[in-house]
């Protein structure tokens, strides 16, 4: 499959909907950089869940094995420009990211492909869903 995300509509609104929504995923990556449990929760939903080639994992697990130290990252890269849609209160941002994670003191290199779904709740949006699959080799 390629690349035919198509151009959205532009319009001052959504194009400052967009930026807003692009800095909302940079400052989660740092924040996951940063290994910091409560700061990567202020982020995502109390309903969040990531789905992943594992199954799904909710937010209590995947912060629990941030606050254990299980899990870490030394590096989270968005590396393509975002694929941004709004759709009221409800946004999806779809972006290809590179990370450095360390699980159960294993190195683990991704190259994957994100979507994230993100609503917003007052005034801040919060992702409520991720789902990452692997990108193809090039």
């Amino acid at each position: 499959m390629g690349e035919s995300a198509g151009t959205p509509p532009k319009s001052p609104e959504g194009d400052a909907i967009q930026a807003q929504l692009v800095a909302v995923a940079e400052d989660w990556a740092a924040a996951i950089v940063s290994n910091d449990a409560a700061r990567i929760a202020e982020f995502i939903a109390d309903d969040w869940v990531i789905v992943s080639e594992s199954g799904v994992s909710a937010k209590a697990y995947f912060l629990s094995l941030v606050e254990s130290g299980e899990l870490t990252h030394s590096a989270m890269n968005l590396v393509d420009q975002a694929r941004v849609r709004v759709y009221g209160d409800t946004a999806v941002l779809t972006v290809r990211m590179t990370n450095t994670a360390h699980y159960q003191g294993r190195r683990f290199d991704a190259d994957e492909w994100t979507t994230d779904v993100f609503v917003k709740r007052d005034g801040r949006w919060l992702c409520v869903l991720s789902h990452i699959t692997a990108a193809a080799p090039a």
